[in-house]
């Protein structure tokens, strides 16, 4: 009977290739394969080394990573590798042959995750809650596969936490005298050097970088200027200016917590301008400034105190790619900004780091910093710039490895546009941990020192 058995399995080879594989590569090693992710609880800007062990030699593996969003949307990252001849694989040192990335990249699955295929698209991955993590899970799967063909079982599973908080970090709501954000301070009894951090027109109260800062030691206040329920007038106006914006340093100047003569501001894109002016015409002193991909004049009426219609002079410049997406980049061209919405920079008095996205679809943000460095250098102030370029990257340069974001659908009333954010992952990803890891070292330097 055993010797009839045998036979028969080798008369079915052929068919029954693919099920005696899978027993084969369960049924040959003594201990069933293993995958790890350490740390498995971090924050988001912190690597973690994730290793298959107990696997085949020389054999081909897929690793996914798979997580919902707040919303419920499914993202997914893969990679295809090869185990080596103790059969195990790292990603810290082995390079993906396919997939979401290529090459060496220790943390691909985290910054190439994307909308699972049939879900939604045209959508960004942020953090709303940030007293909560992502959970990201992980698995490692037989042969070069694509996970949602649903082809392959799991190997081994481990499941990794992604916080934008620090155990002892303090969130707490800001509404007081006009001014709408949320404060986060470290743990322990300060003073804390302090932030004034502040996004573009897209609105709201992004609170995931000024989490993370206050996780590296800063006390950080992430600070609403338009499209929110709690600030004066229409929602999709301009309505405060800056008295607003004094009133929001002053008050996190004034906190026990804080080292009132430390404090630096940090823009992206609209926040850009926001920050400069600050810096320059608010009568405060701020002692070091981060911009991000933005401009240093306005496209819109800049209301000193009241309301401003969002009435944008620049939309006849918005072109159209072949899908249909805009572009703003050749809108917001500095000669397309208004002269009399231009930042005083020549009265900077304090340290300042410009962020550069060469691939940036939304801003014009290369040929700005061209013309603040020479503003500066025409005012005799070159020591306080400082420039960082990065091709391939796009406007949203976020903390490190947040997934890429090309084109996402984005609001300008009446109409609801899908826009050009450019950028390619790998290099995005690149911009993201380099730029990140030089901000901190300028924090340092101007905040701490």
């Amino acid at each position: 009977m055993r010797m009839i058995s045998r036979l028969l399995v080798r008369g079915n080879l052929v068919r029954f290739q693919h099920a005696v594989g899978a027993v084969r590569w369960q049924s040959s090693r003594k201990q069933a394969p293993v995958l790890t992710a350490a740390p498995v609880r971090a924050l988001v800007d912190e690597q973690i080394s994730i290793k298959g062990r107990f696997l085949p030699p020389h054999s081909p593996v897929t690793v996914c990573a798979r997580m919902h969003c707040e919303d419920g949307d499914l993202w997914e990252a893969f990679a295809h590798y090869n185990t080596n001849a103790g059969g195990a694989v790292n990603l810290t040192t082995d390079h993906s042959l396919g997939g979401s990335y290529l090459g060496c990249e220790p943390m691909g699955l985290f910054w190439g995750l994307q909308p699972a295929p049939g879900g939604r698209q045209g959508i960004r991955l942020k953090k709303n809650d940030v007293e909560t993590p992502y959970q990201v899970h992980i698995s490692l799967m037989e042969g070069h596969v694509s996970p949602s063909d649903g082809k392959s079982s799991e190997l081994a599973v481990v499941t990794t936490e992604r916080w934008y908080m620090a155990p002892g970090v303090k969130r707490t709501e800001i509404r007081q005298n006009g001014v709408v954000g949320t404060l986060f301070l470290p743990p322990g009894p300060g003073p804390f050097p302090g932030v004034l951090d502040m996004w573009g027109m897209g609105g709201g109260l992004p609170e995931y970088r000024s989490s993370l800062l206050a996780s590296k030691g800063y006390a950080s206040l992430t600070l609403s200027y338009i499209e929110h329920k709690d600030l004066p007038g229409p929602p999709d106006q301009l309505n405060v200016g800056d008295s607003y914006f004094r009133s929001a340093y002053q008050l996190l100047q004034d906190l026990d917590e804080v080292d009132a003569d430390r404090i630096g501001l940090i823009g992206l894109s609209y926040g850009v301008y926001v920050s400069l002016r600050i810096a320059t015409q608010c009568g405060v002193k701020p002692s070091c400034v981060i911009c991000i991909n933005g401009p240093f004049a306005s496209t819109i009426p800049y209301p000193e105190d009241g309301f401003s219609k969002h009435n944008d002079s620049t939309e006849k410049y918005y072109v159209c790619n072949d899908q249909g997406y805009v572009q703003f980049k050749d809108a917001m061209l500095p000669t397309h900004l208004a002269l009399e919405h231009r930042v005083k920079l020549e009265n900077l008095a304090c340290p300042l780091m410009v962020i550069v996205a060469e691939d940036d679809g939304m801003a014009a943000s290369s040929k700005y910093a061209d013309m603040m460095e020479e503003i500066l250098k025409s005012a005799g102030k070159s020591q306080l710039f400082t420039r960082l370029s990065y091709p391939d990257a796009g406007h949203l340069i976020e903390p490190p490895y947040s997934p890429h974001a090309r084109e996402s659908f984005y609001r300008v009333k009446p109409q609801k546009l899908m826009i050009v954010f450019g950028g390619h992952p790998a290099s995005h990803a690149a911009a993201q941990e380099d730029s990140w890891r030089k901000m901190l070292d300028f924090l340092e330097t101007n905040l701490r020192r």
